[in-house]
């Protein structure tokens, strides 16, 4: 039974790929139907990376300094590196203090 599960997964990975390929195979000139598929993955990240963002640390309070931190140093800017490390730093520090308290 496993083998039909992995067969029908697959199946479906490929449909969702191989579609679109198949359906539009002229470049999509409407301009708003280009800015909602540019907007998609970013989308979609969000969706799946926010949730976990605020349940990664032991305080909502630590996951919420660093969502905004990250959020201020994306705003500028910065590279994916930089955003990372001073998210976590804010994260770090903020778990220190409320271990204090």
């Amino acid at each position: 039974m496993i083998y039909a599960y992995i067969f029908v997964m697959a199946g479906v990975t490929y449909l969702i790929r191989m579609l679109p390929l198949t359906l539009f195979q002229k470049k999509i000139t409407n301009v708003y139907i280009r800015s909602f598929l540019y907007y998609v993955p970013y989308a979609c990240l969000t969706a799946m990376t926010f949730p976990a963002i605020l349940y990664a640390t032991d305080s909502p309070i630590s996951a919420f300094a660093g969502l905004v931190v990250a959020v201020i140093f994306a705003m500028k800017e910065k590279s994916l590196v930089t955003v990372a490390c001073f998210s976590c730093i804010a994260v770090f520090v903020m778990e220190r203090i409320l271990s204090f308290l």
